[in-house]
C-alpha cells in the first residue's frame, strides 16, 4: 500500500511538471495532457519493459490515468497560483525524481537484480520521463546538461543500499533514500554545484 501511494505521489509530481512545461510552450489542452502523461509514466514504462512486466503497471491500474488527468486539470486551473511558488517546475520535478528513484530500485530488487543494476534502473525510472518531456518540448534534457540530476538519483540509490542492512523498516529506508535525492538536487541548485565541463571553449566547433 505504501509503495502504491508513493508511486501515485511521484506520478502527480511529474504530471504537474510536464503540464507546466507544456503550458510554458503555449500548447493546447490536448498537448498539455500528452506531455503530462508522457512525463508521468515514461520512466515507469521503460522500467517495466526492461524487467519484463507485461502489461506495464499504469495499464493494469486505471487509477494512474485518473491521477494524471486530475493533476493536469489542477495544473491548468491553478496555473496562476502555482506560478507564485518559487521555481514550482523545479520543485515538482525534484519530488518526482526522488520518488521514482526508489521505486525503480524496489522493482529491480523484486526482479532479483544486482544492486548496481537496481541503482541504474532507479535512475532511468526517475529521469526518462523528464527526458521525453524535454525532447517533445524541443528542450535539451536536464540530464544532458551540467546540472546535478542523474547524479542525485545515483547518490540516493547508493544511500538505499548502504542503509538497507541497518534499517528494519522498509518505509523509513524508502523515505530516507528519496529525501537524499531531493536534498542533493536542491542543494546543488541552491549553491550552483554542477558537474565539470569536459570541453574548453576552443574545443567547440562552430556550425
Amino acid at each position: 500500500m505504501f509503495f502504491q501511494i508513493t508511486d501515485i505521489i511521484g506520478t502527480i509530481a511529474f504530471a504537474i511538471s510536464g503540464a507546466l512545461v507544456a503550458m510554458n510552450k503555449r500548447m493546447d489542452p490536448f498537448g498539455v495532457l500528452i506531455i503530462a502523461s508522457v512525463t508521468a509514466v515514461g520512466g515507469g514504462t521503460l522500467r517495466d519493459v526492461m524487467v519484463g512486466v507485461n502489461p506495464v503497471v499504469w495499464m493494469k491500474d486505471i487509477t494512474y490515468i485518473y491521477v494524471i488527468v486530475g493533476s493536469t486539470i489542477f495544473a491548468v486551473v491553478f496555473r496562476r497560483w502555482i506560478s507564485y511558488l518559487r521555481k514550482s517546475l523545479f520543485l515538482f520535478d525534484t519530488i518526482g525524481i526522488g520518488v521514482f528513484t526508489v521505486i525503480g530500485i524496489e522493482t529491480g530488487l523484486h526482479a532479483n537484480l544486482h544492486p548496481i543494476i537496481c541503482i541504474a534502473l532507479g535512475t532511468m525510472t526517475a529521469c526518462f520521463g523528464g527526458v521525453l518531456r524535454d525532447i517533445l518540448c524541443n528542450e535539451i534534457p536536464v540530464i544532458f546538461r551540467k546540472e546535478i540530476y542523474a547524479t542525485a538519483c545515483i547518490l540516493g540509490g547508493a544511500t538505499y543500499f548502504l542503509l538497507r542492512e541497518h534499517l528494519e523498516s522498509q518505509n523509513y529506508l524508502f523515505v530516507i533514500a528519496g529525501l537524499v535525492v531531493i536534498l542533493v538536487r536542491i542543494l546543488a541548485v541552491k549553491f550552483e554545484i554542477s558537474l565539470p565541463n569536459l570541453y574548453k571553449k576552443e574545443d567547440v566547433i562552430e556550425p
